[in-house]
């Protein structure tokens, strides 16, 4: 009963904070609730005992917008920047598509709600950390490093240059 009630809890989060992605007119609202959209689906990977996808969530989607808000402020010229139109003309093709999605998903849902996990969820972090800090440290490592160079050069480029 309490994961039922966690589950529906996480989905209407998510789903709430989804709208709020695709309705609110301001850029920053909108890289705020797709934030807090990522982290209910990440409730939802916690939930289900997938603990690596779950800290890979946080880490690599919550914190990549974390960065993105960071950028749309620091990139920002000025406060119109910040406000756009969220909402096009394309809206009626557009819920369409999401009418005949909802509609499969929720045939595919009537059709496995049959089915249970037979066996009980894994940790998998302490296999995954072995590969990363093991064989795979030095290229983790240099990856890290093309990333960096990669938002220096972005922020670089990005600067107005002084009138």
């Amino acid at each position: 009963m309490t994961e039922t009630l966690i589950f529906y809890m996480l989905s209407a989060v998510i789903l709430l904070s989804a709208l709020g992605v695709v309705l609110l007119p301001g850029v920053m609202h909108s890289a705020l609730c797709l934030g807090l959209c990522l982290a209910g689906v990440a409730g939802i990977f916690a939930s289900l005992g997938a603990d690596f996808i779950f800290a890979a969530q946080i880490l690599v989607y919550v914190g990549g917008i974390a960065v993105l808000i960071l950028f749309v402020v620091l990139l920002a010229g000025s406060a119109s920047d910040l406000v756009t139109r969220q909402i096009n003309d394309s809206w009626l093709p557009s819920l369409f598509i999401c009418a005949a999605f909802l509609w499969s998903f929720l045939k595919v849902t009537v059709y496995f709600s049959g089915i249970a996990a037979s066996t009980l969820p894994v940790p998998a972090v302490k296999f995954i950390a072995a590969a990363l800090l093991g064989d795979y440290a030095v290229p983790f490592e240099l990856i890290s490093l093309v990333l960096l160079a990669s938002m220096t050069g972005a922020v670089l480029f990005g600067r107005r240059k002084a009138q």
